[in-house]
Order: structure tokens, then sequence, then C-alpha cells
């Protein structure tokens, strides 16, 4: 850092050794002391002890440099409200930075940590401390005194356990300790009333902590470990939860006590030992994503898997009405039939936010299904299996509230503008078509998780997929498409399943094996001679370990 840095409070600027007239914005003598200081991304191996000389600093960055130790006088800047040294290949950090009484913010991820100073509870002001991605096996005890910490990042550490007195931190909202070495998480965790978002993914966790005080809890992440049982106990509580994620461990059952979290938007059970599944879970109000591929379902087909969330939870609905609907069981759902035997049903819409148009070999929509929409917010569309040739241009009304459309087994050959439109839309079905290519405007479906284009007739991998970065979901079995760009697909951080079965791929790239959020991997049925079947039949992991190592030196 160059020294007129560190002296810039301090020297005159050479404007005043000039004799010159000034202007109002040239009064160097009105100068104020310098509040921000950022040097991130070059190549610094130290800081000066002379940082001292700029005492009013508020903001402090230095992230993504070489610095490999921190000058004690940072502990001087009693100003400093934000401190970025992320991103560097620090190995320890001095005592002094624990007198930083003002500091809110505290960014240590992505350095060489193995342990922090013991009085860390000092920093009582703290907001954000962030130390992700170091080595620490460890949290000092001292932490319990961060009263004000809203957002804790522990993740990709050495944890073994947390402090019970984790439990302190009365204001924490969000905490993250994916990727650790967790086997248990403290009972007093669950006595943390603010806490709205919880991350245990990727950790050793043989169960689910309870949490009876969570009320606020609204995301809680917990796949890739080994968690057995889910306990009606663990869920009674969590009123507020909308996103609850249990892939990849051993899960053998799902109580029917689920259905009491009646916020529930996204429930991912992919990959566990599920065999059957509670039909109530049918009747959650506000579930919009279900994840249960990779389960040996015995009562439910796996193309009913494929269908997507609104078909499967359709389906759970009706077999809640062919058990019976005992005295204590609410009614189960279903279509009014008016007298006149209507063809809208306006129960439909005005309830389950869906108008349903299907298996009626229809070449186009009748108007009045959507006249009859009015200004009730619609969410779910379901034109699949008529005859249709287009997509019906009147679904662009639907913009402002649309999520998903079915539009499978029909005769569509282009995708027009008007789907283009659909802003919220999160799941799209065009199975069973006639496509061949994507128009490059799908880029604005800037929500689309699941697209399923199966059976269809694209040569190529739609290219306009590489730039949807929220997707998650892929299903692209059963067309033509020759090849598939894996540099392009690393940029879809988000894209757990790709179905590329029964294609024309003639090679698999090895790259394809770098595509680190890929949990399922489907290549069966294409004419390339590696990997070999007994590779595939290993699984998805097995199949990207293998790519990885056919990546050229």
């Amino acid at each position: 850092v160059p020294q007129h840095v560190w002296r810039i409070n301090l020297d005159t600027p050479e404007e005043a050794h000039q004799n010159l007239s000034f202007g109002a914005a040239d009064r160097w003598w009105e100068q104020t002391d310098l509040t921000k200081l950022i040097l991130a991304s070059n190549k610094l191996q130290c800081l000066s002890e002379d940082v001292k000389l700029l005492p009013a600093l508020t903001v402090l960055d230095v992230h993504d440099n070489q610095l490999t130790s921190l000058p004690s006088a940072l502990g001087q800047l009693e100003n400093l409200q934000k401190l970025d040294v992320s991103h560097n290949r620090l190995s320890s950090i001095p005592d002094e930075l624990m007198q930083l009484s003002h500091l809110k913010s505290l960014l240590l991820q992505h350095n060489e940590l193995s342990r922090l100073p013991d009085g860390f509870g000092q920093l009582v002001n703290l907001e954000e401390l962030d130390v992700s991605n170091n080595r620490l096996t460890d949290i000092p005890t001292s932490f319990a005194l961060l009263v004000n910490l809203v957002r804790l990042n522990l993740a990709c550490n050495q944890l073994k356990n947390l402090p019970a007195d984790i439990c302190a931190m009365k204001s924490l909202r969000q905490l993250d300790c994916t990727k650790n070495y967790l086997e248990t998480v403290p009972s007093k965790l669950a006595t943390m009333e603010s806490l709205e978002q919880l991350y245990l993914r990727k950790n050793k966790l043989r169960s689910l902590p309870e949490f009876p005080s969570c009320r606020l809890l609204k995301e809680l992440h917990a796949g890739e470990n080994q968690i057995e049982i889910l306990n009606a106990e663990d869920l009674k509580h969590l009123n507020s939860l909308s996103v609850l994620e249990l892939r990849d461990n051993k899960i053998k059952a799902v109580p029917d006590e689920i259905t009491l979290l009646q916020k529930l938007e996204r429930l991912d059970l992919a990959n566990n030992d599920i065999s059957r599944l509670p039909y109530t879970l049918g009747n959650l109000p506000q579930l919009k994503f279900l994840a249960l591929e990779g389960n040996p379902l015995r009562t439910i087909r796996r193309d009913l898997l494929q269908k997507g969330t609104q078909e499967l939870l359709k389906y759970l609905r009706s077999k809640i009405q062919d058990e019976g609907t005992g005295p204590n069981q609410e009614p189960p759902v279903t279509a009014m039939t008016l007298p006149s035997e209507s063809r809208i049903n306006m129960h439909a819409i005005t309830s389950l936010k869906l108008l349903e148009y299907s298996e009626k070999q229809a070449t186009a929509i009748p108007d009045e299904m959507f006249d009859a929409v009015r200004s009730n917010p619609v969410t779910t569309v379901n034109f699949s299996k008529n005859q249709l040739t287009e997509v019906p241009p009147r679904i662009a009304e639907l913009k402002d509230s649309l999520c998903d459309v079915s539009l499978g087994f029909n005769k569509i050959s282009s995708v027009s503008c008007e789907l283009c439109v659909l802003h919220k839309l999160t799941h799209l079905d065009i199975r069973n078509n006639f496509l061949t290519s994507l128009p490059e405007e799908m880029e604005a479906l800037r929500r689309l998780q699941v697209i399923n284009l199966s059976f269809n007739r694209f040569k190529a991998f739609p290219s306009v997929l590489y730039r949807i970065l929220a997707l998650e979901t892929i299903l692209l079995s059963n067309n033509q498409v020759g090849s598939v760009d894996p540099l392009q697909l690393q940029k879809l951080e988000k894209l757990g399943t790709l179905d590329l079965q029964n294609n024309d791929l003639l090679q698999v790239p090895p790259e394809l094996g770098t595509c680190q959020s890929l949990r399922t991997l489907l290549l069966e049925g294409n004419p390339f001679r590696t990997p070999r079947a007994a590779v595939l039949a290993k699984g998805t992991a097995a199949v990207l370990e293998y790519l990885r190592s056919r990546i050229p030196a």
C-alpha cells in the first residue's frame, strides 16, 4: 500500500503548495478524515502498522489478497464497524482485534484459521460473523456473549460439536453449520427464539433436534446426514416452517404429524428409504415443491413422481378420498360439479388457485375458462392431454400469479412469447410435444426451477437453459440430444437433477463431473461407450467421480 494512503489524513495536499484560487470543491483545509478504505482483490502480503494513522475508519475491506497476518494496530481503529479480511491466508487473528467494540460485521471466511481468540465475546456489537471455509475445530465459549449477532456462518470447518452456550445469542436469525462433523446439536439450541434459518447439511447427524421454542424457524436444511427417524415430536412445534430439506438421508417413514406444518412450501425428501407416505400430505395448503425421487415408494408409480408436485398432491388427495373420511377428518378437496355440468370448476379457481382443462382432446382452450378467472390469482394451470398446437395466447393474462404450468401431451411445436412473460413461473411441464427448440426470450423466466421437456424432438441441448440460473431440475429424456456443454452447465449452481436418458449422446464430457451441485444424473439409453453400464448402475456419485478421473491433467 503506498505510504501516502496511510498518511492521507496528515499530509497537506499538493494544491496547498501552489498559489491558486480555490473553488468550493477544492477547499482542502475543510477535508474530513478518511472513513472507508477498500483494498480488495490486490496482491497484498502484509498490512502496515501505519493503519493506526486512519482512526476515523468505519469500513476496511482487504478481502481477496495474500495476507498471512494482520497488524495489531487494527485494534486502535475504535470507530471500525465493518472489517472484511476474507479470502486471504490468515492462520491467526491478533488479540488486539477484540478491542473493536463498535464492530458490526466481521468477515473471516476462506482463510486458514484453526482457532479463534478466546476474547471473541468482547465484540458485543457484532451483528454478522462469517468464519466459514477455515479449519476450526471448536468455537470459543465466549461466543455466548455475542447477544446482538444476527447472522453466524460456521460452514465448511471441522467442528465436531457446538457449545451449548451458543443458545445465549438471543438475536441470532441465521445459523449455518453446513459441512462439518456434527453428530449432535445441543438441545439448548431449541430455546433460540429468534432463529429463522438453520443449515445443518453435510454433517453426521443421526436425528433431528427438537425445537420447542423456535416458533419463528422458517427454513431447516438437514440434507446429506445420517438421519433415520423423523419423530412427530421434532415437527410439532415448527409452526412457521416453510422449507424442510432432508434429502440424502436414511429416513424410512414420514409421520402423519407432518401435516401440522401448515406453512410448508418446500419439502425435499429425495434419496431416502421411504416406502410409503401419509396421504394427508396432499392437504398441505401452501406446498409448492415436493421432491421424492430416489425412494423405494411402493404406493406411488415412478411416472407419477415425474409429473411434478401438483399432480402428486392431487393423487395423494384422491387417496384420502378412497380411504373414506372418518368423523375427525375434514372432507377432502374435490372438484365441484355444478348441476348444469358446467365445464368451469369455480371452486378449483377460487380455493385451489387452479385453472384446469385437461384430457378434453381440445385444439384450443375456450375463452370462458380465462374469463372465469377474473381477478382470482391463479397459481397453477393444467392444460395437459389435449390436441393443442400452440401455447394458449391468453395464458399471458395470468403472469402476475402463475407459478406452475402443465402443457404436457399436446402437439405444440414451438414455445411462444406469451409463455416468456410469466415471470413468476417456477415449474414448467411441456413433455410429450413436438418441440425442437426453445426461444431465447425464455431467459426472462428467472424463477424457473423445474422444466420437463421429455419426449420431444430436441436435437441439441436448448442453449437458453444455461442462462436460467434458478434451475434445479432439467428433464430432457427421450429426445435426440447429441451433446451437452459442461462449462455452461457449471453456471447452473442450483442444478440438482439432470435427466438425459434415451438421447443420442455419443460421448459424456468428463468435465460434467465437476458440476458440484448435481445429485441425480441419468444417462442410461445413450449410444456412448463410456462410462459403461456397470458404472452407471452405481448411481450419480460414482458416475461423477468416474468422469472427474477422466479429466486430462
